[in-house]
């Protein structure tokens, strides 16, 4: 009779699978800091690993206009000049009147019309990053960045995005481990990108506040960062218009205490500069240059915050508001927040991403083209990268007169134009470009000497068929050859356990610096995000350690 009693016990009790399912928490979206519309609540398809949402999202949300055929089944995904086109069942889309292969397509359920988030916010110029601890998608407007917001592509953003045409997926692969290849212990810059922004990486919203535990956090990092074999880390000093800095020219950032302008009790960067050298680790002053707020809004913005005092130089495109480039004395604002930190702290380097103008959505700066254009250039698309040519090399120069052996370098997007835009140009198919898209002239800079190094945000893995890192890192190192500009390559290691190409296994990021380790051009890695690293996704963490010869 126990056996009968056992079964009938068995089937009163809910399965496994949907005891757990009940504690999950629903899906939540952000763009920019906001948190989007959802009718009903996104989903993950179990078999595919797409993150779901309603199509309201896209429209209200993302701002996209969407025309629905039910005979077809067919929906019509359109905004800044971006078209998407997909059909239930079928396993491509059309881009831009391009076939491109995608893993989940748009999906009927019961009425509600479901689309994959990721490829297309992605198609639409979006950063798309899951985190899986808050159950949540978080986006932001491209400037590739080194950040995100949710440790993902701002280098970020970041630090950056997928090309337009690049099918990638939200997480769902089972995590493993990769622990690399070991080999002789390599030379060079081995750094990591630390967002502050959102309080992604440091400090945590935990810690707001507590000095003391604020520090502990930090310490505690980088002890993980020297475990792994890096050798230098690149934190985000400035990620709104703000400061982790005493400063006479802006606020105190809110990421330390909650309220933007309140004083932290202490100098963050001070300390963070003496525990990195203590280490004999390199510390680099990582800027947002022309991101002037997360957001539009100013009630909560401290008095002395550039949009409030000077709101005529703040341009708002989507949900964030920027800095104009084209105005002169908006641009020596910024190069005069940066300098205060290159005077006033022992720090190795400056850094920028790739915060220029966004890559996507209505900047309305033609009363500053007519205005500030002195040279008349014709094309208001020159006299952007005017404009951001003349802030990197006016910063520049105030660097190395001030300090000449602090290091100066930026981080763009990985692809600067595509092959079939211009002969010189990658052999990618990329939706969105540095030159093109961010208006950042990086070729010039590079030629001019104007910067010391260079890190491109190269996001896509080996196996990627639209921009493969292989051909990405050839071309980069043709551009630095025969000049005294140093090439740093920027790895994607929030996309580990992503289902998007390649990105399965920590084995590729090892691939990667097995492929540097062969160019003489390649210098050094930076690690997006460190929230990745810290987390140990696929093993990435012993990975380094053992690629590196670390004990």
């Amino acid at each position: 009779m126990a056996l009968p009693l056992l079964f009938a016990l068995l089937l009163s009790l809910p399965s496994a699978p949907q005891a757990v399912a009940a504690k999950l928490a629903d899906i939540t979206v952000y763009l920019d800091g906001v948190k989007l519309p959802a009718d009903v609540p996104p989903y993950i398809d179990p078999k595919l690993g797409a993150t779901m949402v309603p199509i309201r999202t896209v429209s209200e949300g993302l701002g996209a206009s969407i025309v629905w055929t039910q005979k077809t089944q067919t929906a019509a995904i359109a905004k800044d000049g971006e078209t998407i086109i997909l059909t239930t069942g079928k396993k491509t889309a059309t881009v831009n009147g391009s076939p491109v292969p995608l893993d989940a397509s748009v999906q009927n359920k019961a009425g509600r019309i479901m689309v994959p988030l990721r490829f297309i916010g992605e198609n639409l110029g979006l950063d798309v990053v899951w985190d899986p601890a808050a159950r949540s998608v978080v986006m932001r407007t491209i400037n590739g960045g080194n950040d995100g917001q949710t440790g993902g592509g701002d280098p970020g953003g970041d630090p950056g995005s997928n090309p337009g045409s690049d099918p990638g997926t939200e997480p769902g692969s089972t995590p493993g481990s990769d622990p690399g290849n070991g080999g002789s212990k390599p030379q060079g810059l081995r750094g990591a990108w630390i967002s502050t922004v959102f309080n992604l990486d440091w400090p945590s919203a935990a810690a707001s506040g507590n000095m003391n535990k604020q520090k502990q956090e930090f310490s505690a990092m980088l002890d993980q960062f020297q475990r792994m074999g890096l050798n230098a880390v690149f934190l985000q000093v400035r990620p709104a218009s703000d400061a982790l800095y005493r400063s006479t020219l802006v606020p105190w950032s809110k990421v330390l205490t909650g309220t933007q302008g309140r004083d932290p009790g202490y100098d963050p960067l001070a300390y963070l500069i003496e525990e990195t050298h203590r280490r004999g680790m390199q510390f680099h002053a990582w800027f947002n240059p022309f991101r002037a707020n997360t957001d539009t809004k100013t009630a909560s913005l401290a008095s002395n915050h550039v949009s409030v005092q000077h709101p005529e130089w703040i341009v708002t495109t989507g949900t964030t508001s920027y800095i104009n480039p084209g105005i002169p004395e908006a641009r020596q604002h910024i190069i005069d927040t940066i300098m205060e930190v290159v005077n006033g702290y022992d720090i190795d380097g400056v850094h920028l991403d790739d915060y220029f103008y966004p890559s996507s959505g209505v900047f309305s700066d033609d009363a500053t083209f007519a205005l500030h254009n002195p040279s008349g250039i014709l094309l208001k698309t020159d006299w952007r990268r005017d404009n951001i040519n003349a802030f990197v090399r006016d910063l520049g120069v105030s660097i190395h007169a001030a300090k000449p052996n602090v290091s100066f370098g930026i981080s763009p997007f990985g692809v600067w134009r595509n092959k079939a835009v211009d002969p010189t140009g990658s052999d990618t198919k990329a939706g969105v470009t540095a030159y093109d898209s961010m208006f950042a002239d990086v070729r010039t800079w590079i030629r001019q000497g104007w910067i010391d190094y260079v890190a491109p945000q190269i996001y896509w893995s080996m196996s990627n068929a639209a921009a493969r890192y292989d051909k990405l890192v050839d071309w980069w190192s043709g551009e630095v050859a025969d000049t005294n500009v140093e090439l740093y390559i920027g790895h994607a290691t929030y996309k580990l356990g992503t289902t998007e190409a390649g990105w399965q296994t920590s084995g590729e990021i090892v691939n990667q610096l097995k492929y540097n380790a062969a160019r003489p051009m390649v210098q050094g890695d930076i690690y997006y995000s460190a929230s990745s690293l810290l987390k140990n996704t696929l093993g990435i963490a012993q990975a380094l350690q053992n690629y590196y010869g670390q004990n």
